[in-house]
């Protein structure tokens, strides 16, 4: 009887995305340990809205923000580079759905429309993110860290999806979703 031999590639595509996905995590997690990763940790009772980021509020931050809502919640979401009033990635929207999350309503923020609000925490996807955030004159002032710190386990960094595999989409999903109870119990003033 013989066996397959594992495909290292699929599993990397399914946990990570891509091998970009897995140097980036490696990296972030170095950047972290260093303190380089332009965190400016929260003050836990002054939380009252978490504010999800990533690049085109279309996967990460879109799926964070309408989970993490409808767990009740203060929330709110933008991207970075978004494209202002595009609705969620199609196989986000699906893959979503499977998991209870509604996405069809949800429509991106572009940085320039978010406005912040005392008691705001932003939680980023990626520590490039977080350093073009604090590189922000109006948005360098607020508590800012990573949203995979949250996740069990803890990934400090949530490689985008958008137009990888099912089966790695799923999983970063999965990952944000488990970040919710953490926050809840971390920030429970964020509750509505």
């Amino acid at each position: 009887m013989t066996s397959t031999p594992p495909d290292p590639a699929g599993w990397i595509d399914a946990r990570f995305g891509t091998t970009r996905g897995l140097v980036r995590l490696m990296l972030s997690y170095g950047e972290t340990a260093l303190g380089l990763a332009s965190i400016r940790a929260p003050e836990a009772d002054e939380v009252r809205r978490l504010v999800f980021v990533c690049h085109g509020n279309i996967c990460r931050s879109a799926f964070a923000d309408v989970a993490a809502a409808e767990a009740g919640l203060n929330t709110a979401s933008f991207g970075l580079s978004a494209v202002h009033g595009a609705p969620a990635h199609p196989p986000v929207i699906a893959l979503a759905g499977g998991m209870g999350v509604d996405l069809g309503q949800h429509r991106a923020t572009e940085c320039e429309a978010y406005q912040p609000q005392a008691g705001d925490l932003l939680l980023a996807m990626e520590t490039r993110q977080l350093r073009r955030i604090a590189a922000d004159a109006r948005l360098a002032h607020l508590p800012r860290t990573l949203l995979g710190l949250y996740a069990r386990p803890a990934a400090p960094h949530l490689h985008d999806p958008y137009m990888l595999s099912d089966a790695y989409t799923r999983h970063c999903l999965q990952r944000i979703a488990s970040t919710i109870p953490l926050l809840r119990s971390h920030f429970p003033k964020a509750a509505l």
